[in-house]
């Protein structure tokens, strides 16, 4: 029975991965993508916030903290894997530039495919999965669904009608896969508060939030969206690779799985605070 609730739990991830690729490309245009992206300085930025700090925030409190082998990997799963599809809702709740948040998202979502197998393999010796193994899920329920999304969407307009009900899809699909792979790994979770899972996970959305907020431009609307994306983490990435490529390391799945909780519970009421500050400041004359 639990082998049966697992398998349904792995095909309602794949289905939000898949939905909300598809529905992100159906509501896109490429101009849309590019045009937040021409600023230079913003972009690299941006690319040393999650490519830099954020992987080594991940390794350096795995460290501290003393996490095994296996919790370590899914961290740096988190620290490495960028581009999160929630992103733009975040800023949106956040009251930030939504605009550049798509590009922003759809920015380190590329970057991410070539960058983990590179990062996890000098990062973890001995790491026995190769790179297109990592890859290969992130290319094919990623990068590809979404690159076909928008080629339809650019040559039949109309099919944007279909992201609406589609990221229905997604929400439902993410809802029940996380509900399912919890419960399935409650006692795993458990197990997981005397690890240091779980303060390695909180110390590190609230470190790259920080620090993605801090060097993240010179207006308020940008920063915030920089200090989100920082630490709102690909987690359909990082769920991908943990279920694809380290089957016969759970704990790599438990690692990542209290990280999407934590990266949630703490972003989401963080964001809605910023929208609701923003509400309240004065309008400028």
């Amino acid at each position: 029975m639990s082998d049966a609730l697992l398998d349904v739990a792995k095909v309602a991830i794949l289905t939000f991965v898949l939905a909300s690729m598809v529905a992100l490309g159906l509501s896109l245009t490429v101009r849309q993508i590019v045009e937040p992206l021409r600023n230079a300085r913003l972009v690299v930025l941006a690319l040393v916030a999650n490519f830099v700090v954020a992987p080594a925030v991940a390794w350096g409190l795995a460290e501290v903290l003393g996490l095994d082998d296996s919790l370590t990997l899914g961290l740096l799963l988190l620290g490495t894997a960028a581009g999160a599809p929630f992103l733009p809702k975040l800023a949106q709740l956040a009251k930030g530039d939504v605009p550049y948040s798509v590009g922003l998202m759809i920015l380190l979502m590329v970057v991410t495919i070539p960058y983990v197998p590179l990062v996890l393999g000098w990062l973890v010796p001995g790491l026995e999965v190769g790179a297109w193994d990592i890859a290969k899920p992130l290319v094919f329920l990623m990068l590809l669904p979404l690159a076909v999304a928008l080629a339809v969407r650019a040559r039949y307009d109309e099919a944007k009608a279909l992201a609406a009900p589609l990221n229905t899809v997604a929400t439902v699909s993410l809802a029940l896969g996380l509900v399912l792979a919890i419960g399935l790994g409650l006692p795993e979770l458990v197990d997981a508060f005397g690890t240091g899972a779980f303060v390695a996970s909180a110390l590190f959305v609230v470190v790259t939030l920080v620090v993605g907020y801090l060097i993240g431009g010179s207006d308020r609307d940008t920063r915030v969206v920089s200090g989100l994306g920082a630490a709102q983490r690909n987690l359909s990435a990082a769920l991908l690779i943990a279920t694809t490529s380290f089957i016969d390391q759970p704990e790599v799945l438990v690692m990542v799985m209290v990280g999407a909780v934590l990266i949630e519970v703490i972003l989401l009421p963080v964001a809605a605070e910023l929208g609701r500050r923003a509400g309240r400041a004065p309008t400028p004359r």
